[in-house]
């Protein structure tokens, strides 16, 4: 044997303080008193002030509310589809007032050049013309045709003489341009008419 005493268990008495440590608590023996949650001992048809039902809507009324969701997303996606339009236009004349504001810084370059080509200086003319010829395949086009109908949008008259019939540009004294037909500077003309 060794040198540990050995302990007798008393399994009756330790089977019932282990059954005491495991009993759910008694309730009250008044019934008036007693609180018993039905809906935690898991009663379905208990209902407690926390949790009330909510109806179930209708087939109608999900309908109804499934169809005003439609009309608001449908509704929804247009004005977005307008202010995306809206935007990229703002954006293009954004873009096209830039390059007119480009245009406009240069025409007295093209006037510089018309003058020194009309003192006798054709070795300009080269330069002035790819010049002109550059800017015009992005929009620019002269209003200096002499002959032409007077046209007040786009002449400005600063000489007149009379003539029979309707007003023509006589002489071009200074080029008019437009930009993408919008008139940047209009011509200077002697009008006869």
């Amino acid at each position: 044997m060794s040198g540990v005493p050995e302990v007798e268990v008393d399994s009756a008495a330790s089977a019932e303080a282990h059954a005491e440590a495991h009993e759910p608590p008694q309730h009250a023996a008044d019934p008036d008193t007693a609180t018993v949650d039905h809906a935690a001992q898991g009663d379905p048809d208990a209902t407690t002030a926390d949790h009330e039902e909510e109806p179930v809507p209708s087939i109608e009324e999900l309908l109804t509310q499934r169809d005003g969701y439609l009309s608001d997303l449908q509704r929804v996606t247009a004005e977005f589809a307008n202010y995306r339009r809206k935007a990229a236009e703002r954006q293009q004349e954004t873009v096209a007032m830039a390059a007119a504001g480009i245009v406009e810084k240069v025409l007295p370059v093209l006037d510089a050049a018309d003058a020194a080509v009309g003192q006798g200086a054709h070795d300009v003319a080269p330069i002035r013309d790819a010049l002109f010829a550059a800017l015009e395949k992005e929009g620019l086009a002269r209003l200096d045709t002499p002959g032409a109908l007077f046209d007040p949008n786009c002449h400005e008259a600063v000489v007149h003489e009379p003539g029979e019939g309707e007003a023509v540009i006589a002489e071009v004294l200074r080029a008019g341009y437009q930009w993408n037909n919008r008139v940047l500077r209009p011509a200077m003309v002697k009008v006869r008419g």
